[in-house]
Parts: structure tokens; C-alpha cells; sequence
């Protein structure tokens, strides 16, 4: 197996990147997201940009672990209320659409899970839990020495994070690899 110390300059560098974002979320942070997760009647995601397509893989694995999640946006996503948990990402923090939502999901009653680089901008103070992922965006990326552009290494971190969660929440559910294959698509 290659190693960090192995891979050629830019790559070594973008590996560090992506683990170092990865590592600034504790083990303890993790299972507390479980928590949440399977606390949730339903689970209702969104992010932008390319966030987004990360957060629409959590979508798709929690489906596979059996639990009833949703992306914000899709004509099939339902309405959300108490004992429903709405999960939003937004690395750089700040953005319109973000904070709407998080009021939206406050005001139904529903759980905020809000991930961010930036855990002190808004939506923050609205959300239940905030995890927080130290790692470049295009909040922080001007000057940067970051060999990965933009917020490249937070939307990295972001999909290596999510698959980490949901292999925890298989595990709590004492679901096998072959339970959450049957789940998949034969659709494709």
C-alpha cells in the first residue's frame, strides 16, 4: 500500500490536506452524529455546490442502512417536523439558501445537524449540533499555501466523513454489508 510519504509532491500534500480535515473531527463527534441520525423519524439534507453531491451520497447510504432520508429539493423529500432531523453543510459558511433552511427546519420543530469550516457564521447559532470541520474553503482561501483549490479538501473530508457515519450507523442497526446491498438499485 502507498503511503502519504510515497506520493509524488502536489498529491502528498493534497493527502495531508484531506487527513488532517478528516482527523479534525473526534471520534466522540462521530457517534454523536450516529446519535442523531438514528434518533431521527426522517432525515432531510442539503448543501451547495459541490457539497451537495456529497451530502446526496449521505442521502443515498442512510437509505441503504434502512433509514428514511431525503435531499432537500427532490419532489419526493417531505415536509419536516418534530422528531425529524434536517443535516445542512455549508463549509464557507453564511450562504442565503442555508440559513433559510435551518429557519424553516427551526421553525417546524425539527433538529439543525449543521456542518461547517466556519462553526461561529450563520446558521450555527440555530442548529442543535455543530460539527466542526477545520479545513480550507473559499471563506478562508486567499493567500493560501493549500495545494487543493477552494474548498476542495472540506467537500474531500465531507465524503470521506459521511461514509465513516454511515458504516457506524450499519453497525449500530447490526446490518451486514448483503443487507445494505439488497437496498440498492437494480434500476441502473
Amino acid at each position: 500500500m502507498t503511503t502519504h510519504s510515497e506520493l509524488p509532491g502536489d498529491a502528498a500534500r493534497a493527502m495531508e490536506e484531506i487527513a488532517a480535515a478528516v482527523g479534525s473531527v473526534p471520534e466522540a463527534e462521530l457517534d454523536g452524529i450516529v446519535e442523531e441520525l438514528l434518533a431521527a423519524r426522517r432525515i432531510a439534507c442539503y448543501a451547495p455546490g459541490r457539497e451537495g453531491l456529497v451530502l446526496r451520497g449521505l442521502v443515498m447510504r442512510l437509505f441503504h442502512a434502512g433509514l428514511d432520508a431525503h435531499y432537500v429539493g427532490e419532489m419526493t423529500c417531505p415536509a419536516v417536523g418534530e422528531g425529524d432531523l434536517v443535516v445542512l453543510s455549508c463549509g464557507p459558511g453564511h450562504l442565503a439558501t442555508v440559513e433559510a433552511l435551518a429557519g424553516v427546519a427551526a421553525q417546524a420543530g425539527a433538529r439543525l445537524l449543521y456542518l461547517t469550516a466556519q462553526p461561529h457564521n450563520p446558521p450555527a447559532g440555530r442548529a442543535d449540533r455543530v460539527v466542526h470541520i477545520t479545513a480550507q474553503t473559499m471563506a478562508d482561501d486567499q493567500a493560501s499555501t493549500a495545494v487543493l483549490p477552494m474548498g476542495s479538501a472540506y467537500e474531500i473530508a465531507l465524503f470521506v466523513l459521511v461514509d465513516l457515519i454511515t458504516n457506524r450507523v450499519r453497525s449500530r442497526r447490526s446490518e451486514s454489508p448483503e443487507t445494505l446491498r439488497s437496498r440498492h438499485t437494480n434500476l441502473e
